[in-house]
């Protein structure tokens, strides 16, 4: 066994113990509970009413739910999860599967997997569950085996050069130069063309990195006639296939259709089946076959020999109509996948029918660095060389297991990989942040290399700003509290301030981000704001959510507020520095933070953030605002 061959064993192992703690969790919030407490945990939405249901894109029914009771409690319901409508508080006999395709407030769409509605859709209180995700891991582990035991071919010789055991090789002479790009996305280009086994593109904060992948994917299809695109989230590979789109390329997008964002479904297997010629054949098909099964079906009163031979004659009918209907849909799909340049999926979505049998030249990975190495190796092992981007010092994958995390579960594949130098181009050019902004960030975690682009120097505002501010409240009383129901911890006081010093400073036609790491805090921030009537014309152009949610997003003014603010010097899960990264780096114009420099002050990066908003002049102490 190789180094490389014992390291993914040892993730094998760790996969479990992630896979082990995932369904405790799930366990411990809806197995062993009763409906009551999974309500009460945010697990289980009842009683819900059905306020509509119709056939949306892809054919596929759609229930849409309102909860109308306990309207107060939150919940992890999210769009793409995977869920159970249930019938009534038994919950055993009338139940259906399906993925919800839109969330918001008290309303949930649910496309559901079955060809048709349950009967009992309309009978009487409903319910939803939220279902344990199990086939994504059972798809990695089976990656990690097939990697494991792969000891020639192509595969093998992946896994020994990603893990450092044998050097990369390139082609040479191939210089790629484009004017839309700048010299690091260039040189990017020309790693990604010369490259015979792997490239790495690592693109920090607003340097262009889904731009330079999506050049790269475009110029590699004019000599490979179809490449794979994958990606952790449903919205990376729906940003990458909506820009991809746009340049006229044929790009066929795989996943559930309650996945897909409204931009790009018409790229999905669904739409393009249902726009497809022979569609209409299809349909009259299938709607032969559904009416000969349903003649079938029929109760007579009188039944006999004869009605008996009618009935296995209409059932033979039906089953002959439906054989060809399956075959002209295979031949529908068969069309439709030969004619694209680019399949798009997420990476577990690579394990779809459809590209089991096949091999690309190039497989393309985005978000590499927030995806979990056995995702990554799904996707790889389809693929004769790899294109990773993403960014490690940003947002890393989510591991429930704290000691999986700790034993090398959190290490990503990208990361592995960009210790290959002669593989890797960093991209230095940012288009987002003023210098001010940016350059924290860029000394902390990219050793300095980043600098801006001339266009954001030449930009010109409306009125002068500060545009890298701390906002220091150690002193002034404010006390964070932890909410009973979530555990999670909030501080109203910061909130306050925060709300305040936004509310005169207000400018028109402005976007503004306000960042909280903690739920909590997003909720108090979400009512101060909703209720203010200071903000009643520019509320539309104001986003208050959590860092992960701002992830791959910009704003023209973004507020941070840290929360903890305690005796103890507790930071909890402030210490992911990465994340503050990305909440720093949303900003083009301005950056607030508001924080307790007595909570923080003893923690080496917050103490530097301190120490830069003093060196810039944007240190500011909150009794300036309070009165």
């Amino acid at each position: 066994m190789t180094p490389a061959q014992a390291e993914i064993s040892k993730l094998i192992d760790l996969l479990k113990i992630e896979k082990d703690e995932d369904y405790a969790q799930y366990q411990q919030k809806m197995l062993n509970t009763s409906l009551e407490e999974r309500r009460r945990q945010g697990v289980t939405w009842y009683p819900v009413v059905k306020a509509n249901h119709f056939i949306s894109t892809g054919e596929r029914w759609t229930v849409e739910l309102e909860r109308t009771s306990h309207l107060e409690q939150n919940h992890a319901f999210q769009s793409g999860a995977v869920v159970s409508l249930f019938l009534g508080q038994d919950e055993r006999d009338s139940t259906t599967q399906g993925v919800i395709s839109f969330i918001r407030d008290n309303k949930m769409r649910i496309v559901i997997n079955d060809d048709d509605l349950p009967d009992w859709i309309g009978d009487g209180k409903l319910g939803v569950n939220l279902l344990f995700d199990e086939g994504s891991y059972r798809e990695m582990h089976k990656a990690l085996m097939e990697v494991l035991k792969a000891e020639n071919g192509r595969l093998a010789e992946l896994r020994e050069i990603v893990y450092g055991a044998n050097r990369p090789a390139f082609k040479s002479g191939y210089d790629f130069q484009s004017v839309n790009l700048n010299e690091s996305q260039n040189q990017a280009l020309t790693k990604v063309f010369n490259a015979r086994d792997v490239a790495i593109i690592h693109g920090p904060p607003g340097t262009g990195k889904t731009t330079t992948l999506v050049n790269a994917i475009k110029e590699v299809v004019k000599t490979e006639r179809q490449v794979l695109v994958c990606a952790q989230s449903n919205a990376a590979v729906d940003l990458l296939v909506e820009k991809l789109d746009v340049l006229g390329i044929e790009v066929l997008r795989l996943g559930h259709p309650a996945r897909l964002t409204p931009e790009v479904i018409e790229n999905s297997l669904d739409v393009k089946i249902a726009n497809h010629a022979y569609f209409k054949e299809l349909r009259e098909i299938r709607k032969r076959s559904e009416e000969y099964r349903r003649m079938a079906g029929k109760y007579k009163r009188n039944f006999g020999h004869e009605e008996r031979m009618q009935r296995n004659l209409l059932r033979k009918e039906a089953k002959m109509l439906k054989e060809d209907a399956d075959r002209i849909e295979q031949h529908i799909t068969e069309d439709l996948m030969d004619r694209a340049q680019v399949i798009a999926c997420t990476l577990v979505g690579s394990t779809h029918s459809l590209v089991n049998d096949r091999v690309f030249k190039t497989v393309f990975i985005d978000e590499a660095s927030q995806a979990l190495e056995p995702a990554a190796w799904i996707a790889i092992r389809k693929a004769y060389r790899v294109v990773m981007a993403g960014d490690h010092q940003q947002l890393p994958p989510t591991v429930k297991s704290i000691k999986a995390a700790k034993e090398g579960l959190e290490n990503t594949l990208f990361e592995k990989a960009i210790g290959l130098p002669e593989a890797t181009v960093m991209l230095q050019t940012q288009y987002r942040m003023h210098p001010d902004i940016m350059r924290f960030s860029s000394d902390y975690f990219y050793e300095g290399k980043l600098k801006t682009a001339s266009e954001v120097l030449e930009r010109t505002y409306a009125m002068e700003l500060e545009h890298f501010v701390f906002i220091d409240t150690a002193g002034a009383g404010f006390t964070e509290k932890v909410k009973k129901q979530t555990l999670s911890t909030y501080n109203e006081e910061e909130a306050a301030l925060l709300v305040k010093h936004l509310g005169d400073n207000i400018l028109p036609d402005t976007s503004i981000g306000i960042i909280a790491p903690y739920k909590a805090q997003v909720e108090v921030l979400h009512d101060l704001i909703k209720d203010n009537p200071a903000f009643d014309e520019v509320r539309e152009n104001i986003t208050i959510n959590s860092v992960d949610a701002f992830q791959g997003q910009e704003r023209d003014i973004i507020y941070i507020s840290l929360t903890r603010s305690n005796d103890k010097s507790e930071i909890g899960f402030l210490k992911e520095y990465r994340r503050m990264n990305v909440a720093m780096t949303r900003a083009r114009n301005q950056l607030v933070i508001i924080g307790d420099s007595g909570t923080l002050g003893k923690d080496n990066f917050y103490n530097a953030v301190l120490d830069y908003a003093q060196k810039t002049g944007g240190y500011k102490s909150a009794f300036e605002f309070l009165y």
